[in-house]
């Protein structure tokens, strides 16, 4: 949620930042321009006003005009030099403390002057960027709220197309995101986007690993059906043959292969789903010291605080059996098993668990680093099988002081009393 946030935040400040230097550059050009206007419109005025000044000066009756001054003493300086090189020229300056706008020119050897009251145009100019920043704010804010509306839009469909890839990411095939039409008819144009299109592809590719996985778990079951057949006849024949060496190699490998077999059944059941637990209050110590006297590995248990759980007994027996027959294969002695409340950890001091395995989780007739040992593979993800069937949460994690280590994580049962 963190992610969509910060792209929800980052449209809208992006759309806002925009917005606001859009606005920035407009309001300096009608300023501008608007107070080009303005001023432009009063040194007109001070032009005509000091032309007929200098005509009524020629004429000696410049003095009765309030407006009119003779060298007078606030004049501005950069204007006073215009008129001593013979120009005339107009600025903002102050009179009597108020601004003003000066006009002036050369009369004989003097500087004849006039000036008009500039503190209503400067009222205006500040009405007016008052104004500018007033209608900025105002569209920044709309805009701002417009950004936030679409950007939490586009988040809340992005956030849910990460929603559903997770889902399946975790094992959920059939999870898919909600699309209004068939993305391919042309005549839907009502949410053709880029979001729009990494949903149908999320879809599609989820669709896609469905099949492919389904076709799988046909190829699988079917491959294991095929095979318990012609295996049952091979042990049938094989029991005929007379004692011997040759028997005994035989019998070991249709054995070996027996046991490919039902694990390729069972792994078929559990893809299926098929699989029921029959769930029952356990005692957890006393379960696993079973289920560990029933390996006939050299495992010590120890029980720390023992604990009753719901569990299926025979399927935990099954689970704990491939975890510890893994541990003796791939890993080394002591191979040690503790018990405290509903959780059960088997560690070996072999050379850990591959990093793949770690990351990904155990994968069918994969065995990961060869220096764990040979197998196919099966027995790990028999066993995570089982658990989701069970419910149990189980990791595979390397211990501090080397070794795999295997942690189990049991619903936790009632005690029932007595009637």
């Amino acid at each position: 949620m963190r992610v969509t946030s910060s792209l929800r935040w980052k449209i809208a400040l992006t759309t806002t930042a925009v917005c606001c230097t859009v606005a920035a550059v407009l309001g300096i050009l009608v300023h501008n321009v608007v107070a080009g206007q303005v001023v432009g419109e009063v040194r007109k005025d001070v032009g005509r006003d000091l032309e007929d000044a200098v005509n009524q000066y020629q004429y000696g009756t410049v003095h009765g005009d309030v407006h009119v001054v003779i060298d007078p003493p606030e004049l501005p300086g950069p204007l006073r030099g215009l008129v001593a090189r013979g120009k005339t020229g107009s600025m903002v300056g102050e009179h009597d403390g108020e601004p003003a706008m000066w006009g002036a020119g050369p009369a004989d050897t003097k500087v004849l002057a006039v000036w008009l009251p500039f503190d209503q145009t400067r009222r205006r100019l500040r009405d007016l960027d008052t104004a500018i920043l007033a209608s900025a704010a105002l569209a920044a804010g709309i805009v701002a709220l417009a950004g936030l509306f679409l950007a939490d839009r586009i988040s809340r469909r992005l956030a849910t197309t990460a929603a559903v890839a997770r889902r399946i990411s975790a094992g959920d095939l059939d999870a898919r995101v909600g699309l209004p039409a068939d993305p391919d008819d042309p005549r839907d144009t009502r949410h053709h986007d880029e979001v729009r299109d990494v949903a149908h592809a999320l879809n599609s590719m989820a669709g896609s690993l469905q099949e492919r996985l389904e076709a799988e778990k046909r190829f699988t079951a079917d491959v294991a059906h095929e095979l318990r057949t012609p295996l049952t006849g091979s042990l049938a024949a094989a029991s005929l043959l007379p004692e011997g060496r040759p028997k005994e190699m035989i019998n070991d490998r249709l054995r070996a292969l027996h046991l490919l077999t039902e694990d390729l059944l069972e792994i078929s059941r559990l893809d299926a789903g098929v699989e029921q637990a029959e769930l029952s209050q356990v005692e957890l110590g006393r379960a696993v010291r079973r289920a560990v006297a029933g390996t006939r590995l050299p495992v010590s248990v120890r029980v720390v605080r023992d604990t009753v759980v719901l569990t299926d007994r025979r399927r935990l027996d099954r689970i704990l059996a491939n975890l510890l027959v893994n541990a003796d294969k791939h890993g080394k002695p002591p191979i040690e098993v503790s018990v405290e409340g509903p959780v059960v950890v088997i560690h070996d001091h072999g050379a850990g668990y591959p990093p793949e395995l770690i990351e990904q989780g155990p994968q069918r007739f994969r065995t990961g680093d060869p220096g764990r040992g040979r197998g196919h593979g099966l027995g790990l993800t028999i066993a995570v099988g089982q658990a989701a069937v069970l419910e149990v949460e189980l990791t595979f994690a390397n211990a501090p002081d080397g070794g795999a280590q295997t942690t189990l994580r049991l619903p936790v049962g009632r005690l029932v009393a007595d009637s």
